[in-house]
């Protein structure tokens, strides 16, 4: 996983995953807090997310977005789509998120979706198993993301060069 330090000169859209609101039955009455989960990117491979909370829905928002500024990701991205299938879990919520032809779109749930348009993936088959809760789904896309390797990345790690491996 190959966090981004600096979020200067990025232009980052955030995208609303989900609102949950919150029910605290006191003496007074009854209060609502609201918790939003937000994901943000550049739509050019760096992706992040984060959870905010507070009285008000846009409060949580700006929360949220804060959050998910300080938590970037790099996200290899080849020409449109993911290098090679993964598979994630975090809590019950399962991914899998596998390679595509030019063409094919994003063919993901709405959590997920989020996630891979913010990371500027436009040609992915998802799919997700176990729990649909949007927190789980959006922690466990972000897992199997930030497990992705380029073969430059896998090649430098052993060594050799692109060159030989193609050329033989």
């Amino acid at each position: 996983m190959q966090r981004v330090k600096s979020t200067q000169d990025l232009e980052l859209k955030e995208r609303l995953v989900a609102v949950n609101r919150v029910t605290k039955v006191t003496k007074g009455g009854r209060t609502f807090t609201f918790a939003a989960i937000v994901v943000v990117g550049n739509e050019d491979g760096i992706v992040g997310y984060g959870l905010g909370k507070a009285g008000e829905v846009a409060a949580a928002m700006q929360k949220a977005t804060e959050a998910a500024k300080k938590n970037l990701i790099q996200v290899p991205v080849l020409k449109g789509t993911i290098p090679h299938e993964q598979f994630a879990k975090f809590g019950g919520s399962q991914v899998y998120i596998q390679p595509a032809t030019h063409g094919t779109g994003v063919k993901a749930g709405g959590a997920m979706r989020a996630v891979l348009e913010s990371a500027g993936v436009r040609d992915v088959l998802a799919k997700s198993k176990g729990s649909s809760n949007p927190h789980n789904l959006v922690k466990a896309t972000i897992l199997a993301l930030a497990e992705l390797r380029d073969a430059r990345t896998v090649a430098a790690n052993r060594g050799v060069s692109l060159s030989t491996v193609f050329n033989g």
